[in-house]
């Protein structure tokens, strides 16, 4: 196929006004996002895909307070670095290696009780 070098500009700046409009999009998208105080919010979908968990775990964890929710109309949504401090939080400390004495008891006795 081939074309002339107008015709392959005009193709050009089609597709470049293209890509205007699509940044635009993306500008407004960001835009609406859920802020509170200049903080991102995330609705239940964004957590759910976030930390892969299920609807119900989710429901769990707020039911306990181990994270903390707001509901806005009617809809929850859970601040970003209150996720975030949920997630440093639920990390587990490195269990050290417990070898059994030869009476069968336990090295660390906060541990073993």
């Amino acid at each position: 196929m081939n074309i002339d070098r107008m015709e392959f500009i005009a193709w050009m700046e089609r597709i470049m006004d293209r890509f205007d409009i699509l940044s635009e999009h993306i500008t407004d998208i960001q835009k609406k996002r859920n802020n509170i105080d200049g903080e991102e919010l995330l609705d239940n979908q964004d957590l759910l895909q976030m930390l892969k968990i299920s609807n119900r775990s989710l429901q769990r964890y707020r039911s306990t307070g181990k994270l903390p929710y707001y509901t806005i109309s009617g809809k929850i949504y859970y601040k970003l670095s209150d996720v975030h401090q949920f997630i440093r939080d639920s990390f587990n400390a490195p269990r050290q290696n417990l070898k059994p004495t030869n009476d069968n008891t336990c090295q660390l006795k906060s541990v073993c009780e």
